[in-house]
């Protein structure tokens, strides 16, 4: 059985590093002025964020559209070929637990979260050029909810995810992200240049993190006290957030293979057993028409979708919508990309483009267009006011859309189910990924390790929310904020993994055609071999029957002089006895002769 870790990564550091001092402390006290003044922390992100949308929109816009094209250009290259790993090393995971593992790392939450929110709300809040409530709104609506989860953000994640795999498992460099630009900055990676990096995206990763919880706190809450007399209070979310943080600790405990593993593979069947449920008992033939016309418009318009910008108008739109995705996307990458990572070990490029992108995408157009389609179903016949629950309580929008369908109870209960598990999964992998960031980038972190940032999201999503304000939406607007300087680094990634590839491709050519001299060679001596064996025994052959040729010759020789010799001497012995009787006659008859 091989390895799963190289030693280099087996090593846990005892002595806690500067990563995880300095990245606590910041954290720390960014959470302390939430808790002390939200109000000035939201007005801050606020302005910072809008700075940010305005000056750098075009930026996200573009690379975003790069970064899409960059994974499929790669994965359709020779470098496709090659693998996360060594070259005989082969995947760790199933592809049921592989896919089930990356809905589970926390991107599950926002297909659950905004599955039906975002098209309701695109119906009501349209992008520019549409009229709200149309019939062109609505698939707009679909379109562009499809287009903020299906191929951009897998596209960022893939990228982090490929080049942590690569330098990790091909490498055996550290599961960090500054790992990413060894061959760029050498050795400098393990000084203060690399800290900084990792530093960045432990911040990014933490309060991006912590603003899930509280989003996921808030829509178990909301879906508890729709189908119960739980109230929807702060109390109640700290409660969500204490049960999950147990349970969490417990799946940490158990590690990746069992812990996050199981998780996943039960809830993507749950998952998939209410998508199914929706499908059959929802309006079906209306999800499978906006299914064939979503998936036909996005393949359409993705391109001039991810390059619009609206420069001659005043529309804030773009900005508070596909912009502020692109950058909240960007602020995961750091904890999608090193998890995925984790898990894609063995694979090739191709295989992991292929599962990393492709699959999410089209499960994301059937989530959204049976979700959203159902839930704009109900508000465009008018028989559930969606509309006005996605713009009040959005956390309340999918129970309300399940609510107007049969059996609404099992199906409230499973979506609480699935809400719970992608909680519990996050913060499972988001303790695992911390956790490695901040030992050095071993892929064994410590439990302490793990459980000390599992405490530190769950806590900072438990004061924001506690404190109110806005304090919750200050750390999501921050965390996005981080994401500016996080993909510039994802370009400067790029940068470092082709160098990788192109000279581990080139290392692998080289091998491969001195495999291919050496076995030509070998052919090339069998056939000579051959062809030296068969005139050798064409020789040794005419020898061996020339040889065989005179031996039958004596034998035959001796044998015809024995036969010859006995017919002789049989001859010669007749001759010789009529001779003798003829003497022996003449004799007698002489001396008879003489008598007379």
């Amino acid at each position: 059985m091989r390895k799963t870790f190289m030693n280099v990564q087996q090593k846990t550091p005892e002595k806690i590093g500067s990563v995880l001092i300095i990245s606590a402390i910041l954290i720390g006290l960014f959470v302390l002025w939430g808790v002390l003044s939200p109000g000035t922390l939201q007005s801050a992100a606020d302005s910072g964020l809008g700075w940010m949308i305005e000056n750098f929109g075009w930026f996200y816009m573009l690379s975003t559209a790069f970064f899409v094209l960059f994974v499929i250009a790669i994965a359709l290259s020779p470098f496709g070929r090659m693998r996360l790993g060594k070259p005989d090393e082969r995947p760790e995971y199933t592809w049921y637990s592989w896919i089930g593992m990356l809905f589970a790392a926390g991107i599950g939450v926002g297909f659950v979260f905004w599955g039906v929110a975002e098209p309701v709300l695109y119906y009501i809040d349209t992008p520019m050029g549409y009229t709200p409530e149309t019939e062109q709104a609505a698939a707009a609506g679909l379109r562009y909810g499809v287009y903020h989860w299906a191929l951009h953000p897998w596209a960022i994640f893939s990228i982090v995810g490929l080049t942590l795999a690569y330098v990790q498992f091909r490498k055996d460099r550290p599961a960090l992200i500054s790992s990413a630009f060894y061959p760029l900055l050498g050795d400098r990676v393990n000084g203060w240049t690399g800290r900084s990096i990792d530093i960045l995206a432990v911040i990014a990763t933490c309060t991006g993190v912590a603003t899930t919880f509280g989003l996921s706190a808030l829509q178990i809450t909301g879906g508890l006290s729709y189908i119960s007399a739980i109230p929807n209070n702060v109390w109640t979310q700290i409660t969500i957030i204490a049960v999950v943080t147990v349970l969490f600790m417990i799946s940490a405990g158990k590690g990746v293979d069992k812990g996050i593993k199981k998780l996943s593979n039960i809830n993507l069947a749950v998952a998939g057993l209410l998508l199914l449920f929706v499908i059959i008992v929802g309006p079906t033939l209306f999800i499978l028409e906006n299914f064939v016309t979503t998936l036909g418009g996005y393949i359409t318009n993705v391109a001039s979708m991810s390059l619009t910008m609206t420069p001659f108008s005043e529309s804030t739109w773009l900005g508070t919508n596909t912009i502020f995705f692109w950058a909240w996307h960007i602020a995961w990458a750091p904890f999608m990309g090193l998890f995925i990572a984790r898990i894609s070990r063995g694979r090739t490029i191709r295989e992991f483009m292929a599962g990393v992108l492709l699959v999410p995408s089209l499960l994301a157009v059937l989530w959204f267009t049976t979700f959203g389609g159902t839930a704009l179903n109900l508000e465009i016949s008018g028989q559930a006011p969606i509309a006005d629950l996605v713009m009040s309580n959005v956390e309340l929008a999918l129970f309300a859309t399940l609510g107007e369908l049969p059996l609404s109870m099992i199906t409230n209960i499973l979506a609480v189910i699935v809400i719970l598990i992608f909680f519990i999964t996050s913060a499972d992998s988001a303790s695992y990924v911390l956790g490695a960031m901040t030992s050095h980038g071993s892929l064994n972190p410590k439990l302490s390790v793990k459980l000390l940032w599992g405490f530190l999201i769950a806590g900072t999503a438990s004061v924001l929310l506690i404190s109110g304000g806005g304090g919750l939406d200050a750390l999501q607007t921050a965390s996005i904020i981080a994401a500016l300087p996080f993909a510039v680094i994802m370009i400067i990634m790029i940068i470092s993994v082709l160098v990788m590839l192109g000279r581990d491709f080139k290392l692998e050519g080289k091998k491969t055609r001195k495999k291919r001299v050496i076995q030509l060679k070998k052919e090339i001596k069998e056939e000579f071999l051959d062809d030296v064996r068969e005139e050798v025994y064409e020789e040794l052959r005419d020898e061996v029957k020339e040889e065989m040729i005179e031996e039958m010759k004596e034998e035959v020789k001796e044998e015809m002089i024995e036969e010859m010799k006995e017919e002789v001497y049989e001859e010669m012995k007749e001759d010789f006895y009529e001779e003798i009787k003829e003497d022996i006659y003449q004799e007698l008859d002489i001396d008879k002769d003489k008598k007379k």
